[in-house]
């Protein structure tokens, strides 16, 4: 496996988990911690993913972000979110997951 492979394998364990932790991943793909923040900081450059530390701290991609890019435009979510007024409340919750799910992520300012 090349850098560039590990690297985006390494993207893809993030996006579908969430969060991981450097050792967890270097433990996965047979590499030092080191070419583990390596990698992802060569990542970070591209992507919205970032570390924190202390507990429940490791390395996390953005709320919302999805790999493949597939969102919905404003235009498309302004219009489920008129339909989504006249549902009944279970269907309204569904429809405001799938809005949620589809949308563009906000990047959140540190500190709010």
């Amino acid at each position: 496996m090349t850098a560039e492979e590990r690297r985006r394998a390494i993207l893809e364990v993030i996006c579908a988990r969430r969060h991981e932790t450097r050792e967890n991943l270097a433990f996965e793909f047979g590499v030092s911690k080191r070419t583990i923040e390596y990698d992802v900081l060569r990542l970070s450059q591209s992507y919205p993913i970032y570390t924190t530390q202390g507990t429940g701290g490791g390395i996390h991609i953005m709320d919302g972000y999805r790999l493949d890019g597939k969102y919905l435009t404003d235009i498309e979510r302004c219009l489920l979110e008129r339909l989504g007024a006249g549902l009944s409340d279970g269907e309204r919750a569904v429809m405001e997951g799938i809005v949620k799910k589809f949308s563009l992520p906000v990047k959140k300012e540190v500190g709010k």
